[in-house]
Parts: structure tokens; C-alpha cells; sequence
């Protein structure tokens, strides 16, 4: 007879491996299923600094690997694979997986939290794979501090970018923002408020088509302009990339999501599927960090061990 999980966490970044934690001590019989290895995005941090209690920068994979002996010590198990599905029979979820190592194998839960996160967009240029954490970086409040009082260069411009090169702004008075259209794709008053700051340069109707570097670090870009071709070659220190997210919402196709393709939960981090969790970026949120996926993921436990208590999970 296949084991029946109270919870299967499916993703096992920051998000997932907290509520792994939470529903473990929660007593709530707990499989996270991993298709690649934990941490996620987080394991590419080289260091973190500025998670609350840790004094001592960590690099993400010690994170990561130190949150899942926590969730593990709780009683959390884990399987690595990967989700092929997720459905629903005679109430309960069918989450089945596909591991190079053995044959597909189904599991069975009361509840699942989706926390499989969301990957960034790239500029898919020369340099830009090359120099990643080597100046190339897609989190301003994460790498941003290392920069202080050198050339930043951000790319993009939406919300993201003209928030994020506000941040670098005060680290710097340096800031140049590249842009391939004639106007911030921004909202009115965001991007008014880029313009106007006196730290951020403004590049409309130009792209870059290759990131430099001197085989350690980055050193300028190469710039070219939408409207007549010109070549420009521009040095700096680092480039930030804001050019969008893609949330990875396969798995809960059925749910409701916002205009950005995010899903939409409630307070306690349910979606619109009653027993079906998001944490992490994979939500509608408005700030995506390694502290607000924890928390995201320790509601949702805490939510799912409530609606399991109260015998609402899998009812429509």
C-alpha cells in the first residue's frame, strides 16, 4: 500500500526546505521532493550577509545544506526526481516522478506546496554565464553591497529595474541603466523617479550585446544602439540584470495567477485549490528574498497542518 504523506513539498530552495522544518516538528509526515539538489537559486550566492542571526557571511550551498539536516532532524524525508504531474484522486494529490536512477514512482498526499521558484530572464550574451558572480548579477540587495562606489550597470526597464537601480544608487553615484526601448516600460512614477535621480545615467534605444571582462571579473560592456547600429564600448564594475522572471507554475497549471503569471495565494500561502500551497518566488509577491521565501514556506506548513487538522484538505 503507498504511503499516504500529510504534506509533499515539491522544490527544495529556502522556501521549501522552511516549511520542510515546520512541518516536520509539526509531526506532519513530510516528503520534499528535489529535482536537481537543495538551496536552489540560493546556493549560487557566494555570500550571505544579510540574513537576520547569521553574523558570519555563508556561501548559499552551506545554507542549504544546514536548513535541510534541520528539516531532516524533524523527521522531513526526501526524493529526488523529477515532477512530471500533479493531480487529484478521491481527494487526495498524485504527485508522480521521474529519477534517472529508478523507475517512476508515485507519492500521495494530503496537502502539497509548490515552491519551485522562478529563473530569471538573460540577456543570453557573450560573457554573460562567464562572469556570473564575477560582477554579472540578478540581485541588487544581495550582490549590490559589494560594489560600493564603483560603476554599476543595470539592464532593463521595468519596475525591477528602476527599484533595483534606486537601491544601487545609494551605494553608489555611479549607475547607468540601459534600456532597449525610447521609455521606461516602468510604472509613471517609478520611472519619473529614476530619471530625476541624480546617480543613475540613463541609456534609451540600446542594447548590450556582450559583457567584458578580463577573465576574473567584469570590466565594461558592449553597447549597441537600436537606432542606427552604433557600436560603443562602456567600462564598469558590474552589471545587473533586470529583464524579468519566469515562474515556474507548470505543476499548478489549474490555479489562479496574476498578469504576471505568478500564483495568486491567500495570507496563509494557499492558492485558489483548496490544499494546493505557493511559497517563495514562485508567488505573487512584491519582495523576493531568502528570508520572505522561509517565511513563506513556515506559514504555509503551519497552514497545511491546520487545514489537515480541520479535515478541509482536498474538499472542494
Amino acid at each position: 500500500m503507498e504511503t499516504l504523506y500529510d504534506m509533499i513539498i515539491i522544490g527544495a530552495g529556502p522556501a521549501g526546505l522552511s516549511a520542510a522544518q515546520y512541518a516536520g516538528r509539526s509531526n506532519l509526515k513530510t516528503l520534499v521532493i528535489e529535482e536537481k539538489s537543495e538551496g536552489g537559486q540560493a546556493v549560487l550566492i557566494d555570500r550571505l550577509e544579510n540574513y537576520p542571526g547569521i553574523l558570519e557571511p555563508i556561501n548559499g550551498f552551506d545554507f542549504a545544506q544546514n536548513m535541510k539536516k534541520q528539516a531532516e532532524q524533524f523527521g522531513a524525508e526526501f526524493a529526488y526526481g523529477k515532477v512530471t504531474g500533479l493531480g487529484r484522486k478521491d481527494n487526495v494529490f498524485v504527485v508522480p516522478i521521474e529519477s534517472p536512477e529508478e523507475n517512476p514512482v508515485t507519492y500521495q498526499a494530503r496537502t502539497v506546496l509548490v515552491a519551485t521558484g522562478a529563473e530569471h530572464r538573460h540577456l543570453d550574451v557573450p560573457g554573460e554565464e562567464e562572469y556570473y558572480g564575477k560582477g554579472v548579477s540578478y540581485c541588487a540587495t544581495c550582490d549590490g553591497p559589494f560594489f560600493k562606489n564603483r560603476h554599476i550597470v543595470v539592464v532593463g526597464g521595468g519596475d525591477a529595474a528602476c527599484d533595483e537601480a534606486g537601491f544601487l544608487a545609494h551605494l553608489t553615484d555611479r549607475v547607468t541603466i540601459i534600456h532597449r526601448r525610447d521609455e521606461f516600460r516602468a510604472q509613471k512614477a517609478i520611472a519619473e523617479r529614476t530619471i530625476k535621480n541624480p546617480h543613475i545615467r540613463t541609456r534609451f534605444n540600446t542594447i548590450v550585446t556582450e559583457i567584458l571582462g578580463d577573465g576574473n571579473k567584469v570590466t565594461g560592456v558592449q553597447l549597441e544602439s537600436t537606432q542606427d547600429g552604433e557600436k560603443e564600448t562602456l567600462s564598469c564594475d558590474a552589471v545587473f540584470i533586470f529583464v524579468g522572471m519566469n515562474p515556474r507554475t507548470e505543476l499548478a497549471a489549474l490555479a489562479k495567477k496574476d498578469a504576471s503569471g505568478y500564483l495568486i495565494t491567500d495570507e496563509y500561502m494557499q492558492t485558489s485549490i483548496r490544499g494546493l500551497f505557493a511559497a517563495g518566488d514562485i508567488r505573487a509577491t512584491p519582495f523576493r528574498q531568502v528570508i520572505t521565501a522561509a517565511a513563506d514556506g513556515a506559514i504555509a506548513a503551519h497552514a497545511a497542518a491546520n487545514c489537515i487538522d480541520e479535515q478541509q484538505c482536498g474538499l472542494q
